[in-house]
């Protein structure tokens, strides 16, 4: 090769591309050059053009995979770049892409070059290449004003907005009156859980501050530096995403089943309060491998907070398979406030330091094998009668 780039000078090109399936899987285009190649399919088909090379940016290695990858340009996409040989023009290199605003949309049927003449796919519309999310076109008043009205907006806007969750419940527990009235008139307060709402998208781009990226599926990256309302926002074409507010406020949605696997511990500060609504069930297992017998299940309510526990309809079950007991130890009172009360043991111990009562409305019946009672006084007193056999 006679003549080399930088040798005697230097040959620009700009071109479409035409084809990126490249069978090296290098990255390599083919491009058809305006002043190079004919427009015309016949004489000068995609398949004859050369391989084009991308040029990725300084910051991408682009060795053994490492780096960005050199992918990006779909056919009918607007590129410049140079001929490595000069002259020859026959080892063209890639150095960036050119948006517009297309006149005419790709027709496969007319045997003309310079389009996506392969899937007549790109470009899609005639309006600006740069993503609506980034442009965010606003009408504007007859003072030629903005309006703030959204005149084109971007479809994944358009669902977002659609797709927001409200009046989501939150957990409730109902005031408990006249609890042991007879005896010291308790009453367990209600707690309120009000219901909530997934917050709007703060989305109001301002041109030219959004940097968008958008994959041909779908998959958006955004990364908004308007003043006032900057956000990050990544979203899958599934409508899987996060959203990360101007206040530092973060809204995830995911589409459908979501896992979170940790080898290590896992810690979590909130240093307000938490509400979570499920409308199915919840399982927690603890200890699952068994691998030691002190990893417990603790929860801890600080000063002045309880411990609610409400069931619309069902019931609240408690077991201890093996030998594990069911310890309860209150400095105060246990009070318990039901129709029916029920216990079967082998053996029942009560140890009352001072009083114990008993008031039974109506009868009372005992049926044991032997009944011993020892007191320094005994009293019995019937109103009618006292039976003793």
């Amino acid at each position: 090769m006679s003549e080399f780039m930088g040798k005697s000078g230097f040959q620009w090109f700009v071109g479409v591309v035409e084809d990126r399936q490249d069978p090296q899987t290098l990255g390599r285009l083919r491009v058809r050059c305006l002043g190079y190649h004919t427009e015309k399919i016949d004489d000068l088909k995609t398949e004859d053009l050369p391989w084009a090379h991308v040029m990725n940016p300084i910051t991408s290695a682009t060795v053994s995979g490492i780096g960005q990858s050199p992918l990006g340009a779909v056919e009918g996409t607007w590129v410049v770049g140079f001929f490595q040989d000069g002259a020859d023009a026959q080892q063209p290199i890639i150095i960036g892409t050119l948006p517009g605003v297309p006149e005419t949309l790709p027709d496969t049927s007319s045997k003309k070059g310079f389009q996506d003449v392969a899937n007549g796919v790109y470009p899609k519309y005639k309006e600006t290449d740069v993503n609506r999310l980034a442009v965010n076109a606003k009408s504007v008043d007859s003072s030629g004003r903005s309006a703030d009205v959204e005149t084109n907006p971007h479809s994944s806007l358009t669902i977002r907005k659609a797709d927001r969750t409200t009046d989501i419940g939150r957990a409730d527990f109902n005031v408990v009156q006249g609890f042991m009235s007879e005896l010291d008139n308790q009453e367990l307060p209600v707690d309120d859980g009000t219901a909530f709402n997934e917050p709007t998208t703060p989305y109001n781009a301002q041109y030219p501050y959004n940097h968008v990226h958008e994959s041909e599926s779908g998959h958006i990256r955004e990364i908004d530096d308007t003043p006032g309302a900057e956000r990050i926002h990544e979203r899958h074409s599934s409508g899987t995403g996060y959203e990360i507010h101007p206040d530092g406020s973060k809204v995830t949605r995911v589409k459908q089943d979501n896992y979170t696997l940790t080898t290590g511990d896992d810690f979590a500060h909130i240093k307000g309060s938490s509400s979570t609504t499920v409308d199915g069930g919840v399982r927690v297992f603890v200890n699952a491998d068994s691998s030691t017998d002190d990893q417990n299940y603790t929860i801890e309510v600080g000063n002045n907070a309880n411990v609610n526990i409400q069931v619309n309809k069902g019931n609240v079950n408690v077991s201890t398979l093996g030998e594990g007991d069911i310890n309860l130890n209150s400095t105060g009172n246990i009070n318990m406030q039901t129709s029916g009360f029920r216990l079967q043991a082998q053996t029942v111990d009560i140890a009352v330091n001072e009083t114990w009562n008993e008031t039974v409305n109506t009868s009372k019946t005992e049926s044991t094998g032997a009944h011993t009672m020892n007191a320094t006084t005994q009293d019995i007193n019937g109103s009618s009668r006292i039976d003793l056999n």
